[in-house]
Formats: C-alpha cells, structure tokens, sequence
C-alpha cells in the first residue's frame, strides 16, 4: 500500500497563521489511530505562497488556509480510521 504524503509549511509565515497548530493536529490524528505505517508525514521551508497560508499539501493536491475543522474532515477523508 502506498502511503498519503503530508507536506506541511514550516515558513514562519505559515506556522504564524496556523500550521503550528496544524502539525500538532496530524501528529495526534496519526497517533490516535495507529496510521504510522500509512503516512508519510515532512515539511517544508517554504511553499511560496505565504498570503495563501497555512499551506498543506496532501498527495501532491495544495490545500490553502485550511482551519483545523477542514483539516480534521480532509484527514478522516483521506484516512479513516
């Protein structure tokens, strides 16, 4: 099984308008429901699109200003338990 990449912002831009709080989320949603082995999770510095932010993206597909209720439905979507 392949796994679904989680690419997250970690500009400082991205964290400030949310990603902290965001990476946080996914680690615990990983972690809640044992799917370790079916993500690959990583960041990176900057995804250049700043005022879009926070930035995410999953399986390739950009999400932008994502709250943390969007990203909890995207994560139940994409990963159910």
């Amino acid at each position: 099984m392949e796994k679904l990449k989680i690419i997250i912002c970690m500009g400082s831009s991205c964290f400030a308008r949310g990603n902290e709080d965001n990476l946080r989320l996914i680690e615990d949603y990983i972690q809640e429901h044992q799917l370790s082995e079916r993500v690959e999770l990583s960041g990176r510095s900057c995804a250049k699109q700043c005022a879009e932010g926070p930035n995410i993206s999953i399986d390739g597909v950009p999400y932008n200003r994502l709250s943390k209720e969007q990203l909890l439905k995207l994560l139940r979507e994409k990963l159910p338990a």
